[in-house]
């Protein structure tokens, strides 16, 4: 079936979107506003866009047109943010995170999820996230009514200790974080311990087919 996306709603493509493109990771955000006060909530329109520079990119929204979320704001004041992964262990805290609560609250003390201190800029990362990546912003891609797409330059990545194979090679025990996707719906997530493995296939063993298949 065609769906043509001139003829829709924005609603109904982004229904159409993530039931789609699945399995997301999720950006759950910590920033902070010029004053100090903290903000975290996850975001699963994420993904790595570059390594050389270290590039990740997400797509903040608004809750509605004109309200923007208290992440996309802070940013904006501060050009700062800590980007933590979500483990399977910290799900239900992530999930409280999520609530859309009043401007100003601190969504980390509602969740009772405790912090440490980054060490290239302002914000704190979420001690019990298995990967968290200090960020500065690059650049917000405006896409319109309060959406934009937050590009952000990775400075430093924290990994549990546990978690790291060879320190010195860059080798992580990706397995062992545990992570989950966001799915379809309101509120389906996937676990990322189903792995199969497919080798690359090297170009000097592959013989050229012909194109009239």
């Amino acid at each position: 079936m065609l769906f043509d996306f001139a003829g829709l709603s924005g609603r109904e493509c982004y229904k159409l979107l993530v039931a789609t493109i699945t399995p997301r990771p999720i950006a759950w955000v910590v920033s902070q506003s010029a004053g100090g006060r903290l903000n975290a909530a996850p975001f699963s329109f994420f993904n790595a866009f570059s390594g050389d520079p270290p590039v990740i990119g997400i797509g903040v929204s608004s809750h509605e047109p004109g309200r923007p979320k208290d992440t996309g704001r802070n940013i904006r004041e501060t050009g700062e943010f800590v980007v933590n992964l979500v483990s399977e262990e910290t799900v239900d805290a992530m999930i409280i995170t999520a609530i859309e609560f009043e401007a100003g609250v601190n969504e980390l003390a509602q969740a009772q999820m405790a912090t440490l201190p980054s060490l290239r800029v302002k914000p704190p990362r979420i001690a019990t996230s298995p990967v968290a990546m200090e960020c500065e912003l690059i650049q917000i891609v405006d896409l319109g009514q309060d959406n934009g797409l937050v590009l952000g330059r990775v400075l430093a990545m924290h990994v549990q200790d546990e978690m790291v194979l060879d320190a010195e090679r860059r080798y992580i025990d990706t397995p062992r974080l545990n992570l989950v996707g966001r799915m379809h719906g309101t509120g389906w997530y996937a676990r990322s311990k189903d792995l199969f493995e497919v080798p690359r296939i090297a170009r000097a063993s592959w013989t050229l087919r012909a194109d009239n298949f």
